[in-house]
């Protein structure tokens, strides 16, 4: 199947990026969302982002403009029906992401594949509240998405040959790096990154050392672009949690068990970046 039209549920933070990529690629993108204050923060975030990109020179006006015409918003997930691939880009809830796909499954076109940007959660479950799983799949996009090549694609118990043939070719086309996984909990690259994060809070919450040290020995020592608990920060302790709480669950081995420090903190609201307080504060939310 050529996928031409791609439809992406939600707007936020991954949501926009996804629509962003494809645009930029001269594919026609539905950007759904269920309120209008949501898709116009999500239209402003992809044309800042573009400016951004032109002021460095990496793109011209010209393609600020294709792109933004590429992209159609809409408050109706029945606008979906034409695409020929949908990306669901909601948040991380189980109950969400199934609902959300037994409507798809109903609106969408038999041959129509559909995916999940989901960071941790089961392929195999969501594809199982469709009639199509062979046509469900994960594309795990990684943040922020313009920047970002990889993207995990992961394939549920069902995912057929034919439909990994068209998704993996379709990152192509986005200049992205397709890596094939297979449907375990937290994939490749959360199973592997947020534990780490979650020891680096251990020590913290140990008295191993300031956060500032332990951030300051993984940049020099294991030359990461940031530590750990700056990373925390910027994806916010919430997802970090839902990830560890998913690994804990999905494995039941207490090696995944969440830092204690990790779930006082989002209970007391202090979740990152995005709040303007976690390990660290911000001056700007």
């Amino acid at each position: 199947m050529q996928i031409k039209n791609v439809a992406v549920i939600g707007g936020g933070t991954m949501g926009n990026g996804i629509a962003h990529v494809f645009a930029q690629s001269s594919f026609d993108v539905v950007l759904i969302e269920t309120k209008q204050e949501y898709l116009d923060r999500a239209i402003n975030t992809i044309k800042k982002n573009l400016d951004r990109q032109a002021q460095k020179g990496t793109i011209t006006p010209d393609v600020v403009t294709a792109t933004l015409a590429h992209i159609r918003p809409s408050l109706k997930i029945e606008d979906a029906s034409f695409a020929e691939l949908v990306i669901e880009a909601v948040f991380e809830n189980m109950a969400v992401k199934e609902e959300i796909f037994g409507k798809l499954d109903k609106i969408c076109r038999p041959e129509t594949i559909l995916a999940s940007n989901t960071s941790s959660l089961p392929i195999t479950a969501i594809a199982a509240k469709t009639k199509r799983p062979d046509k469900v799949i994960g594309m795990h996009f990684m943040n922020p998405v313009p920047m970002m090549k990889l993207v995990e694609l992961i394939r549920g118990i069902a995912t057929s040959d034919d439909t990994f043939a068209a998704v993996n070719e379709t990152c192509l086309k986005l200049g992205k790096t397709p890596v094939e996984v297979n449907d375990f909990p937290g994939f490749i690259s959360n199973r592997v990154l947020v534990p780490m994060l979650n020891e680096a809070m251990y020590c913290l919450m140990e008295g191993v050392a300031t956060k500032e040290a332990i951030d300051m020995v993984m940049k020099l020592g294991m030359n990461h672009p940031m530590g750990p608990l700056t990373l925390a920060d910027f994806i916010g302790l919430d997802i970090c949690l839902d990830i560890m709480n998913v690994l804990y669950e999905g494995y039941n081995d207490s090696k995944y068990r969440p830092c204690p420090l990790l779930k006082k903190m989002v209970q007391a609201g202090y979740l990152g970046r995005k709040t303007g307080r976690g390990f660290y504060t911000y001056e700007s939310k």
